[in-house]
């Protein structure tokens, strides 16, 4: 599996540092890695195949996460996370089963299959962040009432699904764990930001190891110089953004990036529904 042509062009490197930081300053002003939106911007503009794109996808991810967490240390402290280790725990039980499983199981798709199931899973991303944009007030208050055993086999559950849809697109799965932790417990937004982080670097570990098994993988490290311009380009993209937060209101911004991001997915892998039925 070779790397795009388009990688070889002397501006490549330029233009990977530039999409990485306008998707990263994107991502950072909705509290996201901006994963989702690249995975379409690797495919669509620099020639990627699906596969690879995922892997080198989550390679960013993980670069731009540990960035995060060192970004966010001053406002949530390592001990307060600490704090929290049960519920980072818990919700890890199934993510690692989860991204383990599905990473194998992404590497023996069809690519035609593989376009449909990518392309289906960042509109179904879109419409939840469409939704959480129209509806932010999320609330553990409904679930309060559950006994702990419920609430540690919920979050199992959520777990497995959230590391499955992560190994899958390459993302952090942030915009899937933020609204678990608050809604399973109660937690204030910007602490389950921070403990998302945790529960996404293991787990992101875990489909990278997975996915080394495969040629997608040997591509991307043939990449690895164009690949850490743009992560480094998506790490000054989310310190941008996150300087930003309190100047661009979050909700109406939320829901232009969830348009966008459908308009893109449908744009890049669209196509695919129609190969596969053919």
């Amino acid at each position: 599996m070779l790397i795009p042509s388009r990688l070889r062009i002397p501006s490549a490197k330029r233009a990977a540092f530039v999409w990485g930081a306008a998707i990263g300053t994107l991502g950072g002003l909705v509290g996201l890695g901006g994963a989702e939106f690249r995975l379409p911007v690797l495919v669509g503009r620099f020639g990627w195949a699906t596969l690879s794109a995922i892997v080198v996808n989550k390679i960013m991810s993980l670069i731009v996460v540990l960035a995060a967490l060192a970004m966010r240390a001053l406002a949530v402290p390592l001990e307060l996370l600490w704090t929290h280790a049960s519920v980072v725990l818990n919700v890890l039980a199934g993510s690692l089963v989860g991204a383990w499983w599905a990473a194998g199981w992404v590497m023996r798709l069809p690519r035609r299959v593989l376009d449909a199931v990518v392309g289906g899973l960042l509109v179904l991303l879109a419409l939840w962040m469409l939704g959480h944009a129209w509806h932010p007030e999320w609330s553990g208050a409904a679930l309060h009432g559950m006994t702990p055993l419920a609430r540690v086999g919920l979050g199992v559950v959520a777990g497995m699904a959230i590391g499955a849809v992560a190994a899958v697109l390459g993302v952090a799965g942030g915009e899937l764990l933020i609204p678990t932790l608050v809604l399973l417990w109660g937690l204030d937004v910007k602490l389950a930001g921070s403990l998302s982080l945790c529960i996404s670097l293991p787990t992101m570990l875990a489909g990278l190891l997975r996915y080394r098994r495969g040629p997608a993988w040997q591509a991307a490290m043939a990449a690895r110089g164009w690949l850490l311009v743009m992560a480094a380009g998506s790490v000054c993209g989310v310190a941008l953004g996150v300087a930003a937060l309190g100047w661009i209101p979050a909700r109406p911004l939320l829901a232009l990036l969830a348009l966008l991001l459908l308009i893109s997915a449908i744009k890049v892998f669209g196509h695919a529904r129609r190969a596969v039925g053919g």
